[in-house]
């Protein structure tokens, strides 16, 4: 008798996992590594809640053009990876995507902070889940640093003031620092930030915040740091024909000892480095006065589920698994980058699937103050607007006074398509 209720209790669970069975499509950009960690997560969730699940995947390149098709035509995948600047751009009254918040019997949301969930929220919607946090932190090279008999600075005056102790003490071709393109916009951007203790772009109200005066400050503090011997000059960098910091021979031998980056990039910019040379993170620098430490701090990519979806409820399922359950946690490692979700991170710490380095660095991102950032700080026209007028300016081509305008009105029409 045992063995016959044993039967039909078997029988009938594997029915009703054949009949909750869904096929299930998801979508994301990457690399190798990223797009083999998942299929393998997939293939483990899947077979764990009895769904099948699609592989979609691409390269950068062009992954916006399609998913924007997609979405067009109703015919996005049933889970997305999308990058978090996306979010306003697909779903700027929250209803471009399912709201997660209703699947929360499927998708353990505990793990993620009130900043978190709010990063993913549009008009008060969980429209994605942040896959993981990052931020822009100072990284110094201690072994050129210690060379020139400096600590490592702390403040932005202690970087001023080492320009030109490099320059005597190691030749003129050493900089404690560097800054051009993006990096040299998103420095604008920090000490503006700093100095006024305002986001540039208010994340509530869409609205610019800051006055021209203050973006010209801010604008003017970036030729400080040429006119010290902090960093080279956008005109001099751009002649090296190097576009990338970690491909460059200045940064790999420590003539170039200090940057700007995301705390994600560590070993992307640490691997090149000649053998003896030593990387430091540091808190943000400081300025007299400053109203906040200005952290940049946003989320990488999220999850999010198609509101066409025909099973919401089974891509929750595959989505809890992937970010917060050990199978899919354990196949999906660091594939992009140290964890949002708390059990997900617990677990990669536990079973050392992420590295110590990466963990301090994003702790210093969590633990740093600064006003939410708008998700169109990192929209193309928004980035265009700050990076091509701060181009112009370091060339000498406009003032600081045009470029401010020049930015402010792009940024503008930029905030008017929202």
């Amino acid at each position: 008798m045992t063995r016959k209720i044993l039967s039909l209790v078997l029988a009938t669970t594997t029915l009703a996992g054949a009949a909750n069975a869904a096929d299930l499509r998801m979508s994301w950009w990457g690399g190798d590594s990223r797009h083999e960690a998942t299929q393998a997560a997939l293939q483990i969730c899947g077979e764990k809640h009895g769904h099948t699940i699609k592989p979609e995947f691409t390269g950068w390149g062009g992954h916006f053009e399609k998913v924007t098709t997609q979405i067009a035509g109703g015919t996005e995948a049933d889970i997305m990876q999308i990058n978090w600047p996306w979010l306003p751009i697909y779903s700027a009254d929250g209803n471009g995507f399912a709201d997660l918040n209703t699947l929360s019997d499927q998708i353990d949301l505990s793990n993620w902070s009130a900043d978190q969930i709010e990063a993913g929220s549009m008009n008060g919607k969980l429209n994605g889940l942040p896959i993981s946090t990052t931020g822009r932190l100072f990284v110094f090279n201690k072994t050129t640093f210690d060379k020139a008999g400096l600590a490592l600075p702390t403040t932005w005056d202690e970087l001023l003031a080492a320009g030109p102790i490099f320059a005597e003490k190691l030749g003129a071709d050493y900089y404690p620092f560097e800054a051009t393109s993006l990096d040299a916009a998103l420095i604008v951007t920090l000490y503006g930030t700093q100095m006024t203790g305002k986001a540039l772009i208010d994340p509530v109200t869409n609205e610019i915040n800051w006055t021209k005066d203050e973006l010209v400050k801010a604008i003017e503090f970036y030729q400080s740091l040429v006119d010290n011997h902090v960093i080279q000059s956008w005109k001099e960098q751009a002649s090296t024909g190097v576009k990338a910091l970690h491909e460059n021979p200045a940064w790999a031998s420590g003539k170039i000892a200090g940057t700007y980056q995301w705390d994600s990039t560590y070993f992307k910019i640490s691997t090149p480095l000649e053998e003896g040379q030593e990387l430091a993170y540091v808190d943000l620098l400081s300025q007299d006065g400053q109203k906040t430490a200005g952290i940049y701090r946003k989320a990488s990519m999220v999850f999010s589920i198609s509101k066409n979806s025909k099973d919401p409820v089974a891509a929750a399922e595959i989505v809890n698994c992937l970010l917060n359950e050990a199978e899919g946690v354990d196949a999906m490692g660091a594939a992009r980058g140290v964890p949002a979700s708390a059990a997900a991170r617990a677990r990669l710490l536990e079973t050392d699937g992420i590295k110590k380095e990466q963990i301090d660095a994003q702790q210093l991102v969590l633990d740093a103050e600064g006003p939410a950032i708008h998700p169109f700080m990192e929209h193309p026209d928004v980035r265009s607007a700050m990076q091509d007028n701060l181009e112009l300016f370091a060339y000498g081509e406009i003032d600081a006074a045009a470029a401010a305008d020049e930015m402010i009105y792009g940024i503008q029409e930029a905030l008017d398509d929202i």
